[in-house]
């Protein structure tokens, strides 16, 4: 019998493997994945500031590419903010995780059915287990949603592009039905990963559009692309209101975007996985109940305090028409910097409530007050 089986080997259930593999190797663990690699085809990022001191030391083994700071555009504001901004690229994950977890690695393994204590295959192969985490990533949630979309092209430039830091969000083009931003992160002198966003009513990517608005910014640019290396497309939920239980079905622990544990207004979860997996590891006894049990609490609660969050989603979706979404967004890097280092971090006080709601609203006053309760 194997003492933890993680189903699903994305950024939470990896982390959480990893994780526990290397604190804790008393406890044998294994991942499974349905995929041929770890992490699919994917980029994550964050910024420094989202991790404690501690986090980012054990994290640092997986950032392939890190940068002292970064710049967002808008028509009206461009900005450079001096805050460490780091990536993890999923060959990264899947090197580092594999290497550390050995033969407790399966993959192309199809789960068929869970308990909290065993899992059977699609080949008919039952495992038994202390304890069994569900982290296959988001399921069906009955709860309003927004959607950040994307299209990213990793590329070759035919000579060295110029570009020495990330740009988070460059608003300057055209705002189509949703708020759009172009996303450029600078891997080498040649080399760029360019990604078409959009905070969009509904999900789903218009991947002919996505491309053509990528092509149309690297040519405006004076970046001549001579290869498109890959490609990775996803869209992530952004709640509007709703309750945390909506996650929570069934009594197998979860993890990630299935546990509701990502941040509610940029959709990304790295910060939560990584310290859902520190608690994982530090916690002893290990059984279903507590594991159940305290993950939970902990989505629970970091759901009911960042209330603010989808309170500016909600602004963003339902008060402001597309053509206005920009705006809001623009306002906001006009505040302070450790401001909106909070605000990535999700650790916002009262105070920054106050500070962002501030001054002159980017929306009619009235639409914005409709929107004020849950």
């Amino acid at each position: 019998m194997v003492d933890v089986v993680i189903v699903g080997g994305g950024l939470a259930g990896s982390l959480a493997a990893w994780r526990l593999r290397t604190r804790r190797p008393d406890r044998t663990v294994m991942l499974l994945e349905a995929g041929p690699v770890l992490g699919g085809n994917h980029t994550w990022s964050f910024h420094a500031t989202d991790l404690a001191p501690a986090a980012r030391q054990w994290m640092a083994p997986l950032v392939a590419h890190r940068w002292p700071r970064h710049d967002v555009a808008f028509p009206g504001r461009r900005r450079t903010i001096d805050h460490e901004y780091c990536s993890i690229t999923s060959s990264r994950l899947h090197d580092v995780v594999s290497a550390a977890l050995g033969d407790g690695l399966r993959l192309g393994t199809t789960v068929d059915a869970l308990t909290p204590t065993t899992v059977r295959l699609a080949t008919g192969e039952g495992i038994e287990a202390g304890v069994v985490i569900d982290a296959r990533g988001g399921g069906p949630v009955d709860v309003p949603l927004g959607w950040q979309t994307f299209l990213g092209q990793d590329v070759v430039c035919a000579r060295p592009h110029g570009v020495t830091h990330p740009m988070l969000m460059d608003a300057t083009v055209p705002q189509d039905g949703a708020f759009k931003f172009i996303y450029v992160l600078p891997w080498s002198a040649d080399r760029l990963l360019i990604e078409d966003t959009a905070y969009a009513d509904t999900p789903g990517v218009d991947a002919a559009a996505a491309r053509g608005a990528i092509a149309r910014y690297a040519e405006a640019r004076g970046w001549q692309v001579r290869e498109v290396v890959r490609e990775e497309t996803g869209s992530l939920p952004i709640p509007l209101g709703g309750a945390i239980d909506a996650f929570w079905t069934g009594d197998v622990p979860r993890l990630g975007m299935r546990a509701g544990l990502f941040h509610p207004t940029t959709g990304y979860s790295l910060p939560d996985a990584v310290a859902t997996a520190d608690h994982l590891a530090g916690m002893d006894p290990f059984t279903p109940a507590r594991v159940y049990s305290e993950v939970r609490t902990m989505a629970t609660r970091r759901w009911q305090t960042r209330g603010f969050f989808r309170l500016l989603n909600r602004w963003l979706f339902r008060a402001a028409q597309p053509s206005e979404r920009a705006r809001i967004l623009e306002q906001f890097y006009g505040r302070p910097a450790d401001l909106i280092a909070r605000f990535y971090g999700a650790r916002l006080t009262a105070g920054d409530h106050l500070r962002l709601v501030a001054g002159r609203p980017p929306v009619p006053v009235w639409r914005a007050l409709a929107h004020l309760r849950e």
